[in-house]
């Protein structure tokens, strides 16, 4: 790391816990189940490393994938220390989850509280982390006060909000790089939905759960947890109900993640057919828990999941077949074009990989900046492409990436 803070890349970073533990490159592929070659290509900066080396590698080398990515960032801004200050409150609520508020909550109508959480429910989607980090903390405690205080299904409800208001937490304490404290509300996820008498909230937790094993490079089990996930509602999907068949799609795309994370790529195109059929048959894009599940988000999963695969080709190929519309949640357009742009990078268009970080950064400036993938593309094509250096080291810069 530069004397300015910036993150060094996670290729130095696996080099130094490698050498430190007197390991090879071979033995780290062998291990981590990658090939020489790429480790040697990302310890060197020719390739970028995908989420699946990532936690591959910190899994083999006993490390965490924060300690490889270096997240959270250092802060390099005043808009960084800014959107940073949202954290330590949000912590605190998270702690207190199960204490009666001290001071007297005055608590409103559950109708307007539900109102307020929904709002916290569209900035997420909106990636406005700063506002959505400011309303949450008093939110939260507005409804530990009402599962303190409510009873009977009046509690329930409250529960099923709270456990919403957790979601939107868990995607600002994420996307700013607080891993650890991500996993935590999914936790309290888990905790609020078991109480709210919802089946499905509690089938959502488990997609947010299946994706902590994912990140921890367990997608065996990733994969049976979500086939036994989806069995509790298998015998339902033929009534047609929309939120099933959200959460029926939503759990098809988590294990075609967890398949295309594991090199398995017949099994991914088949959770992705899987959930497109889903998609098609609802006909609309639908936020049921959260999920953004419909065609739109079933597209934008296609690409990412061929990116994931490591194949390039076949995601370009895949963004030509359709258009991100300007009602797509900046959340899920912004992520596109993150994953778009690893696609045009593998694929060896590095001009267009540029162009896809540009229009990421327009879609979801604050997500973009903060995402790791960004910064390991810039790095590759900082590297790379000495003719749009000035151009690429401006974008790095902005992302807070100093030496590059």
């Amino acid at each position: 790391m530069d004397s300015e803070g910036s993150s060094s890349g996670v290729g130095k970073r696996v080099a130094e816990v490698r050498k430190l533990g007197g390991w090879t490159q071979a033995k780290l592929a062998r291990l981590a189940n990658v090939s020489t070659s790429l480790v040697r290509a990302v310890e060197q900066g020719r390739a970028p490393a995908s989420p699946a080396f990532i936690s591959a590698c910190a899994r083999a080398l006993g490390v965490g994938v924060p300690d490889l990515l270096e997240q959270p960032y250092h802060r390099t801004s005043k808009a960084d220390h800014e959107v940073h200050a949202v954290i330590p409150p949000i912590r605190r609520e998270l702690a207190a989850y199960q204490m009666e508020p001290l001071d007297d909550v005055q608590l409103r109508p559950l109708d307007d509280i539900a109102r307020d959480v929904a709002r916290a429910s569209k900035l997420r989607h909106a990636v406005n982390l700063v506002e959505l980090g400011a309303e949450l903390p008093g939110l939260l405690e507005e409804l530990r006060a009402a599962v303190h205080t409510l009873t009977a299904d009046r509690r329930e409800r409250a529960f099923g909000l709270l456990a919403e208001a957790y979601a939107a937490a868990g995607q600002v304490v994420y996307k700013l790089g607080y891993i650890d404290l991500a996993s935590l509300t999914v936790d309290r996820y888990e905790w609020a939905a078991a109480r709210s008498g919802d089946e499905l909230a509690v089938l959502a937790g488990d997609y947010q759960r299946a994706g902590e094993l994912i990140g921890a490079a367990d997608w065996s089990s990733a994969l049976r947890f979500l086939e036994k996930s989806r069995s509790h509602i298998e015998s339902k999907i033929g009534k047609g109900d929309g939120p099933v068949l959200s959460i029926w799609g939503s759990l098809h795309l988590k294990s075609g993640l967890a398949a295309a994370r594991a090199d398995k790529r017949d099994l991914a195109d088949l959770h992705l057919a899987e959930a497109k059929e889903t998609a098609d048959r609802i006909g609309v894009d639908r936020d049921d828990y959260r999920l953004c599940f419909g065609p739109t988000n079933v597209n934008i999963w296609s690409v990412g999941l061929a990116v994931e695969m490591m194949d390039g080709t076949e995601a370009v190929k895949r963004s030509e077949t359709f258009t991100v519309p300007v009602t797509a949640q900046k959340e899920r357009a912004g992520h596109h074009w993150i994953d778009l742009a690893r696609g045009y990078l593998i694929h060896g268009d590095k001009n267009k990989a540029f162009a896809a970080l540009r229009k990421a950064k327009s879609v979801a400036p604050t997500q973009t900046r903060y995402h790791p993938m960004v910064h390991e593309t810039l790095r590759v094509l900082a590297r790379e492409e000495a003719r749009t250096t000035e151009s690429v080291r401006g974008f790095a810069a902005w992302c807070g990436i100093t030496s590059v």
